[in-house]
């Protein structure tokens, strides 16, 4: 079975997890902006009357959910944050701690699955940051906040246990990894 345009794009979106830069939808998927466009326009038609809805500016897209929804989303996050942080969340903020702040595709390179919901959590308990990554402002840089490094009761990342030995670790895997990548 073959997707078309709209549907291919709603997927790429939904797994995505957040806005995603035109060009960069053009890029993976070998179109043209025209072509973006139309295939933008057909899936917002498609997805009027549900719970999903397009959010679009000049330059970037993201799927989110419809605005009507909004109480029932409002009380799924109030719910989801009375709870204790799940395993996902917890090795999610352990890697952006020892590694004093990290991307998404580096959280996921780590843990060998999508983090976007751990994210998501971390985000919205006010426990870690997300701001531009300044080695590539394409990408977001996520960071502890100070909340989260209160909570551990450290006043700093040099706090955590066997910090030096486990973030070493994980840079020296990280490089090894960038290494075996094609360029």
């Amino acid at each position: 079975m073959t997707l078309s345009l709209p549907q291919t794009l709603e997927a790429v979106l939904f797994a995505h997890g957040e806005s995603m830069p035109k060009k960069q939808l053009e890029s993976l998927l070998g179109i043209s902006s025209e072509m973006l466009a139309a295939g933008l326009q057909d899936l917002h038609e498609r997805l009027k009357g549900r719970g999903l809805a397009l959010v679009e500016t000049d330059t970037e897209v993201e799927l989110r959910t419809h605005p009507d929804a909004a109480a029932a989303v409002k009380q799924l996050r109030e719910s989801e944050f009375s709870r204790d942080l799940g395993k996902a969340s917890l090795e999610t903020l352990a890697i952006i701690l020892y590694q004093n702040g990290a991307t998404r595709s580096d959280i996921d390179w780590v843990r060998g699955v999508n983090s976007t919901a751990a994210l998501r959590s971390l985000l919205m308990r006010g426990l870690i940051e997300r701001g531009e990554d300044t080695t590539d402002r394409r990408r977001a840089r996520y960071t502890a906040t100070v909340d989260a490094l209160s909570h551990l009761g450290i006043s700093g990342t040099e706090g955590l246990p066997k910090h030096a030995e486990l973030a070493g670790a994980l840079s020296k895997a990280q490089a090894a990894q960038a290494e075996t990548e094609p360029a």
